[in-house]
């Protein structure tokens, strides 16, 4: 992390964190946790199309689903994402 660029904000109902990288450190963050101590950390990932597809092979087809359902699974592809939205497409 690059210490100068992190930054709090805290309101009476809200707390928000920005975090930035190292100017070295390359790639896409896949994932970060959050909690009140490290016994209880809770784990979000961020949305690409890697995490997109994990998460509905998971839930979409247990590993007991045969090829061919795996092959007749649809693709996404992550377009875009902002703050107001996320645009995914299906094939």
């Amino acid at each position: 992390l690059a210490s100068p660029e992190t930054s709090v904000s805290v309101s009476a109902h809200n707390a928000a964190i920005e975090l930035a990288k190292a100017p070295r450190s390359t790639g896409l963050w896949e994932k970060f946790c959050f909690g009140l101590d490290a016994s209880a950390l809770q784990e979000r990932l961020f949305v690409s199309e890697e995490n997109v597809d994990g998460f509905l092979d998971t839930v979409l087809c247990p590993s007991f689903c045969s090829q061919s359902a795996l092959e007749s699974q649809p693709l996404i592809e992550v377009l875009d994402v902002t703050e107001d939205r996320i645009q995914i497409r299906l094939k």
